[in-house]
């Protein structure tokens, strides 16, 4: 059982802090659970680990978006968590994705109560709007990056500061049966990830290069880049036809005029 230092609880939870206000305002792409897991990977000195969780995460929110203020689970600092649990555990990546995945659920509250937080300073800000007070307005704003950032920050640093412990504890009076629930629900969850990712995509109508793509990757055995390269041939060779087709198009239509 490895430990976790109070420096890489501090790093992470700084990083859970910048994070949501990236998404905020700025939206650099540090909020995305592949990023913060590498991020994550690195301060615990296990990339692959980090890289592996993230990714897995990364499939869940793939095509979601939070329109209309709704709130989305924080997969972010799930990441977080669940890379630093999962590397000092040592159970392997199906323990850290089945930490992750409950977490980010219930931290989804927490975005509920940043955004109800911040109203209060909002309106205080719409008071200062009528009295012209620029100083108040800016303080007011800044107060805001506290509350979004303190909600992932605080919970993170807490899981974190106690996480070890009770992993140790965890993990003594680990039963075989929830073991083996774990790695389960770990090896299915980028399957559902994927099946979300498909629903949102013309499918049906690229459904051949679908094919294409399992085949080599199920059957023939060909690495992920690979894959990826023979896809993007495929567009080009496709993009290419497309191209051809509105020339032959346009040119039918001049002899006519002519």
């Amino acid at each position: 059982m490895e430990s976790i230092s109070f420096v890489q609880i501090l790093l992470l939870s700084a990083y859970a802090f910048v994070a949501i206000n990236d998404l905020v305002h700025m939206d650099f792409g540090l909020n995305r659970p592949l990023i913060a897991g590498c991020f994550a990977g690195l301060v615990m000195g296990d990339l692959s680990f980090g890289l592996t969780v993230g990714a897995t995460l990364q499939l869940m929110v793939l095509g979601v978006s939070n329109f209309g203020g709704s709130s989305l689970p924080d997969f972010m600092s799930a990441a977080l968590i669940g890379t630093a649990l999962g590397t000092i555990s040592g159970k392997g990546v199906e323990f850290g994705i089945g930490l992750a995945v409950p977490v980010g659920m219930l931290l989804v509250q927490l975005d509920v109560f940043a955004r109800f937080a911040n109203t209060f300073f909002q309106h205080r800000a719409d008071r200062y709007i009528e009295t012209c007070n620029t100083k108040g307005i800016e303080l007011m704003n800044v107060l805001g990056i506290f509350c979004w950032g303190l909600s992932r920050a605080i919970p993170v640093f807490l899981c974190l500061l106690l996480g070890s412990e009770l992993v140790e504890s965890f993990v003594a009076y680990f039963p075989d049966w929830l073991g083996s629930g774990l790695k389960v629900a770990g090896g299915l969850l980028p399957v559902v990830g994927i099946a979300i990712l498909l629903k949102y995509l013309p499918t049906k109508k690229y459904i051949a290069y679908l094919m294409i793509g399992f085949v080599l990757s199920a059957y023939i055995g060909v690495p992920m880049l690979g894959v990826a390269l023979v896809g993007a041939a495929l567009a080009l060779m496709a993009y290419r036809r497309s191209g051809e087709k509105e020339l032959s198009v346009v040119g039918e239509g001049v002899d006519e005029d002519e």
